[in-house]
């Protein structure tokens, strides 16, 4: 029997793997990131699967700039340029430096807003944000480990000209960094549902 394409809408079956997986995923700090990274195939595949979120109006108000090694170095540079004009904390700024240069694949999910009457700018923001989280879960769930950042630069004008060639109506919605995990996070604290959880009847 033939694979179903990736496009094609199946009957909705319980995956207990999967609800296990979205029980217990946890993403890997960018710095414990190191070589190898996906190839340009397994990531075109990751990028795919990251753009399957809910997205009202079908606007596709978000887009992928994929930062390789190099582009990961020059941005590491331009942060430290930009970091001391605006006169930005040093050992902050040396830590945002380090960010870049210690990276050999990062993702810019970039926010593009499209104009529309009907779907105002916070919707198509969660939009954006909910590929953030995709990108990483979709890292994970094909063994390797990502981060998400965000910080001063996703929405710093002349950083996101000068680095990314972005317009200006667009931001960042998030830093993916991407790699193979050198060490495993311990578990970070999680919220107490009974305190973040209002149950209506009616």
């Amino acid at each position: 029997m033939p694979d179903t394409p990736a496009d094609v809408a199946v009957p909705l079956s319980k995956r207990p793997e999967t609800l296990d997986f979205l029980l217990t995923r946890r993403s890997r700090p960018p710095k414990t990131l190191g070589l190898p990274v996906p190839d340009r195939t397994e990531l075109s595949t990751l990028l795919r699967a990251a753009a399957r979120v809910p997205d009202h109006g079908k606007l596709e108000p978000w887009r992928f700039v994929v930062l390789e090694r190099g582009a990961c170095q020059r941005l590491a540079d331009l942060t430290a340029e930009i970091g001391r004009a605006d006169g930005r904390d040093p050992d902050a700024l040396a830590k945002e430096v380090t960010s870049f240069a210690d990276a050999n694949l990062v993702v810019a999910v970039v926010l593009s807003p499209k104009p529309s009457e009907k779907i105002p700018l916070w919707e198509q923001e969660m939009s954006a944000g909910a590929v953030c989280l995709s990108l990483v879960n979709a890292c994970l769930a094909a063994g390797w480990g990502a981060g998400w950042l965000t910080g001063w630069r996703a929405r710093h004008p002349g950083f996101c000209a000068r680095g990314l060639d972005l317009g200006p109506h667009e931001s960042v919605a998030g830093f993916i960094h991407i790699g193979t995990e050198t060490r495993t996070p311990p578990e970070r604290p999680r919220p107490d549902m009974g305190a973040i959880t209002t149950w209506m009847a009616e």
